[in-house]
């Protein structure tokens, strides 16, 4: 993989991981219960979505 393709790569997983974040923090209340998510727990859950970590 060229350096070029791994920086893109990574920018696009960077973006991700911000829009979901942002997304399960944005989540009403009740939803978030709902789905049994712990709402400051979004950038744990953000990351293990978009870096598989």
């Amino acid at each position: 993989m060229s350096i070029l393709t791994t920086i893109q790569t990574r920018l696009k997983q960077r973006a991700a991981y911000l829009r979901t974040k942002a997304e399960l923090e944005a989540m009403p209340l009740n939803v978030a219960l709902d789905l049994d998510i712990y709402k400051p727990d979004a950038a744990k859950l953000a990351e293990r979505a978009v870096y598989g970590r």
